[in-house]
């Protein structure tokens, strides 16, 4: 299914509100003059509100996606869509994609 790309300005949170920002921003393609995003780049979380241990096992430190765009690659890397999956580690919740960009698509 179709989905629109990531770029680096897209709205993105942890699941407990954190801010989350990818760190490694692919230059090659860009979507609404930002560039976008590759599956293997790392992601940063800033502000998690889940409580350290022994409360819960937060914050949320670093998240990394598991799928992405199964058609479309930069570089021989495949590009994250609004509907790509991820897993904040130490926690191992989803992040969630609250806003993008939705002029371009890919599969």
């Amino acid at each position: 299914m179709p989905g629109f790309l990531i770029h680096v300005g897209a709205s993105v949170l942890c699941s407990h509100g954190g801010q989350v920002q990818a760190t490694a921003p692919n230059p090659r393609v860009s979507v609404s003059g930002q560039p976008s995003v590759t599956l293997p780049a790392p992601w940063l979380v800033a502000g998690c509100a889940l409580p350290p241990p022994p409360a819960a096992n937060g914050p949320c430190v670093t998240a990394q996606f598991v799928t992405a765009a199964t058609r479309v690659t930069s570089s021989g890397q495949p590009l994250l869509l609004f509907d790509s999956q991820a897993i904040c580690a130490p926690t191992g919740t989803p992040l969630l994609i609250v806003a993008s960009q939705t002029r371009v698509t890919a599969m």
